[in-house]
């Protein structure tokens, strides 16, 4: 029984190294993903107050380390339909996708930057409580020209 589970999980960690090297065939090049953010109405100022506050720091510090190359965020000029609405979106580049997607571990960064945890927790709960909904996406350039 032991055998199979080893089995599975090799599988697993095969599939998944493939799927990484599908989506990012030069190892050096770097991995776009857009984080969008729909906000409870009249929340979306309070939102990115608390998100500049206790989560900007964090990936600033991962520009800072190398980790990430680039953050940046928008917002829509205009309303759209409900189910299409989203209020912000936070675009992180990665180094690369292996950076992506390997673990890390941003509790001795929060430690760091944060040092009233109590406080940081209590934000960082009330930021995510005023969410509708929240979505990843990496993303990848189209080449127009290509044929």
């Amino acid at each position: 029984m032991h055998e199979s589970i080893k089995i599975v999980a090799l599988a697993v960690a095969l599939l998944s190294g493939l799927s990484l090297l599908a989506q990012n065939k030069e190892p050096d090049q770097s991995f776009v993903v857009e984080y969008y953010y729909k906000v409870k109405w009249g929340h979306a100022d309070e939102f990115f107050s608390l998100f500049k506050k206790n989560h900007l720091p964090l990936l600033l510090k991962e520009v800072e380390m190398g980790r990430l190359l680039q953050v940046t965020a928008t917002k829509p000029r205009y309303h759209t339909t409900e189910d299409g609405r989203w209020d912000y979106r936070v675009t992180i580049i990665f180094k690369n996708a292996t950076v992506a997607n390997e673990p890390f571990d941003e509790d001795a960064l929060k430690k760091q930057l944060f040092p009233d945890q109590e406080t940081y927790a209590r934000e960082e709960q009330q930021r995510f409580a005023i969410l509708d909904a929240h979505w990843d996406v990496p993303i990848k350039s189209v080449d127009l020209d290509a044929k």
